[in-house]
C-alpha cells in the first residue's frame, strides 16, 4: 500500500517516491521555486538517510528566501502553514494532509527530523543549514546575520560622546531654531543621539526631515572636528539604488542652501566641506562584475570617517554585512529610512528589526540627562524607559511631517493604513478630500483609466499640459523652446521633459497580469498611440518611451534604478536629421543630461507603470496606484503605505477588485522572519 503524504515524515523510509511528487505539485502551483526544488533534492541526494520532514524544512527555508524571510519560522510554519509559507491562491491539495502533521509533530518533531539529517547544524560546522531555536537559516545566511549583530553590538558599546559638550551645544543651538513650547524637536535630539554613538538610526516619515537633520549633524561634527586646527572628517553619503542616490543629492543640495541663507557664520565655514554629491552603495563598495564580492573589504576598508545611508529599508541583511565589514572600526555610520515602507527585495527587513521599539524610544534616565543637556530638550515621559536597550539609546524617530498639512488627504489616508485604522481608511473613501481619489472600474476597458493614465488626446490639448503621461508627451511633441538645436538649449528641453515624466507616475502592487506593471506599460502605450503622442510608424525606440535601467552599467554611468526618456536629436553636423537617444538627468547635481544611444542600454524596460517596490527612493506629484483585482501574499499595510506616500499632491487608489482589496491591504502586516535581535 503506497505511503500518503506526510505519513511517518520523520521518519528516514528510504522511498521519497511520495516527498516527490508533492514537491512537483506544490512547485507546479507556484509555491515554490524551481530552484527550491533544486536544492531539495540536493540535499536529500547527500543525506539518503536524512528523514522526510527535514528534506521538506529545507526546501521551504529556500523558498522563504524568495518571500524576503532571512529564515524559516518552524514555530510559526506549525501554528499556521499557509500564512507563514505566503501561499495566497497557490493552495496545494496536500496543504491539509501538510498542517495537520505539522500541527501534530509540532516544533520538537522538527527539531528532531533536523538533528537526524546530516545537513543542518548550530553554525559552528560546516552544514549547509543552520538552526537556532525555531529558526532554520541557509549557513550563509546565518553567518550574515550573526556579523552584523556583531558589528552593531561593537559599535554600540563604542563611546562616540564629543568632548566637549558645551562647544557641541553651541553648535546645536546655532543649527535649530528653539522649538515651540511643549514641543520636542526630535530633529535637534536626533543630531545629539548620533553625535554620541559610532551608529545610530534615524527613522520617519516622508517629510519628517530627515536629510535636514542629517546635513545638520554633517555641520556639527565637521565643525567640531575642524575647530582648533583638526583635520576634517571624511564624509560619504550614499543610497541603495541611483533613484534613491540622485533624489538624496537633491534634498542635500536644498538644505545646504537653506543654511547658507540662515545659518551663523561659523556654521558657514563648514556647508563646503559637507558632500553633495551621493552614490549608491554598489558604487560606494565597489562592486565587481558578476561577483558579489566587493572591492572595499575589511582588508579594504572605505576611506571614511562618517558614512550616511538613505533609504535604508531597502538594504537587505548581505548589504548590510557587507557595508559594515568594510567601514573602518573608528568610523560612524548614520542609517535614515522610514521603518514603515516596504523592505527590501532581498531577504532581511534590517531598518525594520532595528527599529522595531522606535516609536516608544525606551530611553533611560542617563541618556535623556545626556540629551537635555546637549539640546535643551526634554524626553517626554512616554517615551523613557530604565530598562531601554543599547540599541534604543541610538535609534530615534522623527515625529512631525512637513510635507503633508493637516487637512491632507494623501497623508490623513497614509496615516490611517499605518495603523490599519479601517474606519478612517472607510470614512476617507467616502468623502475623499481634494488631494485624494478612489476608482473602482467598472471593466477592464473602463474609460475613465485611459484618462487617468494618458489624459486627453492630442487634438484635444491644444496649447494646454494634458493630465496623465501626456503631459510630459506635451513636451516631447513641443520640441527645444524656438526650435533652437544647440546642444545647451536640447539640454534644456530634455530636463524639462524628464522633470515633467516625474510630475506622474502609475504605481503597481504586482509585475504581472492585467493590473499589473507589465500589463498596465501595455495598455498606457496603446492608449497614448490612440490619442496620438505616440506616432504611427515608430518601432520600440519612439520619442518619449520612458525607460527604467534595471541593472548597474557602470561604463555608461548608470546605475539599477535610473530612470531616462528617448528624445530626438540632430545628428552632429546634420541639424535636419534626427536620432533617437536617451536622456538620463545627471546625478552629480549640475543639472546636467547624460545621453546614450539606445543600443548600447542592456536590461532596460519601459516604465510607464513600475511596481510600488521599484518606485522606493522616488516621489511624484501625482500617483496612481494600482491594486491587484484578487488579493495574495503581495498586497500589505506596507505596500500601502509606500505607494501613497510616493505621492505628494495628488493620489488616485485604482481598485479593480473593489473595496474589500483595500481592506485587505490594511489588515495585513508583513512579518519577515529573522533573528537579527534575538538571543
Amino acid at each position: 500500500m503506497a505511503r500518503r503524504p506526510f505519513d511517518d515524515w520523520g521518519a528516514a523510509t528510504g522511498d521519497r517516491t511520495a516527498l516527490w511528487a508533492h514537491v512537483q505539485a506544490w512547485h507546479a502551483a507556484g509555491a515554490l521555486r524551481g530552484l527550491d526544488v533544486s536544492f531539495g533534492r540536493f540535499l536529500a541526494d547527500c543525506a539518503p538517510e536524512a528523514p522526510d520532514l527535514a528534506v521538506w524544512l529545507a526546501t521551504w527555508c529556500s523558498a522563504q528566501l524568495g518571500h524576503g524571510h532571512v529564515c524559516l519560522d518552524m514555530q510559526a510554519l506549525c501554528d499556521n502553514a499557509a500564512d507563514t509559507l505566503a501561499l495566497g491562491d497557490a493552495r496545494p491539495e496536500s496543504l491539509a494532509d501538510m498542517a495537520r502533521a505539522l500541527a501534530h509533530g509540532g516544533l520538537p518533531a522538527c527539531i528532531q527530523a533536523l538533528e537526524r539529517s546530516g545537513f543542518a547544524g548550530d553554525g559552528e560546522g560546516g552544514e549547509p543549514l543552520v538552526r537556532h531555536g525555531h529558526r532554520l537559516y541557509l549557513a550563509r545566511y546565518w553567518r550574515a546575520e550573526r556579523r552584523v549583530r556583531a558589528q552593531i553590538d561593537r559599535r554600540l558599546a563604542v563611546d562616540g560622546a564629543t568632548a566637549d559638550p558645551a562647544r557641541a551645544r553651541a553648535w546645536l543651538d546655532a543649527l535649530f531654531p528653539p522649538a515651540p513650547a511643549g514641543d520636542a524637536d526630535w530633529q535637534k535630539i536626533a543630531c545629539a543621539t548620533a553625535l554620541d554613538h559610532a551608529f545610530c538610526v534615524v527613522t520617519g516619515g516622508p517629510g519628517t526631515g530627515k536629510t535636514s537633520t542629517v546635513v545638520r549633524l554633517l555641520a556639527v561634527l565637521q565643525g567640531l572636528a575642524r575647530e582648533g586646527g583638526g583635520a576634517g572628517l571624511r564624509i560619504r553619503v550614499a543610497a541603495p539604488t541611483g533613484k534613491a542616490a540622485a533624489r538624496l543629492n537633491d534634498s542635500i543640495g536644498s538644505a545646504l542652501a537653506r543654511l547658507r541663507g540662515e545659518a551663523p557664520a561659523f556654521v558657514q565655514a563648514v556647508l563646503a566641506e559637507i558632500p553633495a554629491q551621493a552614490q549608491t552603495l554598489h558604487r560606494l563598495l565597489g562592486s565587481r562584475p558578476d561577483t558579489r564580492r566587493f572591492r572595499h573589504t575589511a582588508d579594504h576598508p572605505l576611506p571614511a570617517d562618517i558614512l550616511v545611508i538613505d533609504e535604508a529599508s531597502m538594504m537587505d541583511i548581505e548589504m548590510m554585512d557587507a557595508v559594515l565589514a568594510a567601514l573602518p572600526a573608528g568610523a560612524r555610520l548614520v542609517l535614515l529610512g522610514d521603518k514603515d515602507q516596504l523592505a527590501s527585495v532581498e531577504a532581511g527587513a534590517v531598518l525594520g528589526e532595528l527599529c522595531a521599539r522606535a516609536e516608544q524610544g525606551h530611553y533611560t534616565p542617563s541618556r535623556c540627562a545626556r540629551i537635555a543637556a546637549l539640546t535643551g530638550q526634554d524626553i517626554p515621559a512616554v517615551r523613557r524607559d530604565p530598562d531601554g536597550t543599547a540599541l534604543d539609546q541610538a535609534v530615534v524617530m522623527l515625529r512631525h511631517s512637513r510635507r503633508f498639512e493637516a487637512d491632507s488627504g494623501i497623508g490623513r489616508f497614509a496615516a490611517a493604513v499605518n495603523r490599519g485604522a479601517l474606519a478612517a481608511v472607510h470614512a476617507l473613501q467616502d468623502d475623499p478630500p481634494a488631494d485624494l481619489a478612489f476608482l473602482a472600474p467598472r471593466m477592464a476597458e473602463d474609460p475613465r483609466l485611459d484618462v487617468l493614465f494618458c489624459g486627453e488626446s492630442r487634438e484635444a490639448v491644444g496649447g494646454v499640459g494634458p493630465g496623465g503621461h501626456g503631459r510630459y508627451f506635451h513636451g516631447v511633441r513641443a520640441g527645444p523652446p524656438d526650435g533652437e538645436t544647440s546642444a545647451e538649449a536640447i539640454d534644456r528641453w530634455a530636463r524639462a521633459v524628464l522633470e515633467a515624466r516625474g510630475r506622474f507616475q502609475v504605481l503597481c502592487a504586482v509585475r504581472e497580469g492585467p493590473w499589473g506593471a507589465q500589463g498596465l506599460n501595455l495598455r498606457i502605450e496603446a492608449g497614448l498611440r490612440a490619442r496620438g503622442w505616440i506616432g504611427a510608424g515608430h518601432g520600440d525606440w519612439y520619442p518619449g518611451r520612458p525607460v527604467l535601467v534595471t541593472r548597474n552599467q557602470r561604463e555608461l554611468g548608470l546605475a539599477n534604478g535610473d530612470m531616462g526618456v528617448a528624445l530626438p536629436v540632430p545628428e552632429p553636423g546634420r541639424p535636419d536629421m534626427q536620432r533617437i537617444r536617451i536622456a538620463f538627468a545627471r546625478d552629480d547635481g549640475s543639472g546636467g543630461v547624460r545621453w546614450i544611444a539606445p543600443g548600447r542600454v542592456v536590461d532596460i524596460e519601459t516604465v510607464y507603470a513600475l511596481t510600488v517596490h521599484k518606485s522606493q527612493g522616488s516621489e511624484f506629484d501625482e500617483v496612481a496606484l494600482v491594486l491587484p483585482e484578487r488579493g495574495g501574499p503581495i498586497l500589505t499595510r506596507e505596500l500601502l503605505y509606500t505607494g501613497a506616500t510616493r505621492a505628494q499632491r495628488a493620489l488616485t487608489v485604482v481598485l479593480p477588485g473593489g473595496a474589500p482589496m483595500l481592506d485587505a491591504a490594511v489588515a495585513r502586516r508583513v512579518r519577515r522572519a529573522g533573528g537579527l535581535l534575538a538571543d
